[in-house]
């Protein structure tokens, strides 16, 4: 298995404050169209990621991904931050978690690269 390079320090603290961020308000901007839709946007949301893992990247693996998932379920919460913080919130907001989500992107950079060469 490819060794795993470290993560610069602020990696992982900025990709924990972005899934907050879109655990939060995901459900708070589906609220008023679905109470169900809400609910199934935090399963999705916290459910995915824990379910599936690239061995390796994680300490348990539930069911094994190749990278390029894990890749695509970080891009899934950023996205859902990013939308979900200018729908629900102030534009204030929205701009600041979009600051977040950039420094977050830029930071998990070296993690997406090792992800990329782990097929499984």
């Amino acid at each position: 298995m490819n060794s795993r390079p470290p993560e610069p320090v602020p990696g992982p603290p900025l990709r924990f404050a972005t899934e907050l961020v879109a655990w939060v308000a995901t459900p708070w901007a589906l609220w008023g169209h679905s109470a169900v839709l809400a609910v199934v946007s935090v399963v999705v949301l916290i459910g995915l990621p824990t379910v599936f893992s690239t061995p390796g990247d994680k300490a348990q693996v539930v069911v094994p991904v190749p990278g390029p998932v894990t890749i695509a379920l970080v891009l899934l919460q950023f996205a859902a931050a990013l939308a979900s913080s200018w729908t629900a919130w102030h534009p204030l907001a929205g701009a600041l978690v979009t600051v977040l989500v950039a420094a977050a992107a830029v930071a998990e950079l070296p993690r997406w690269k090792w992800l990329l060469t782990v097929r499984r």
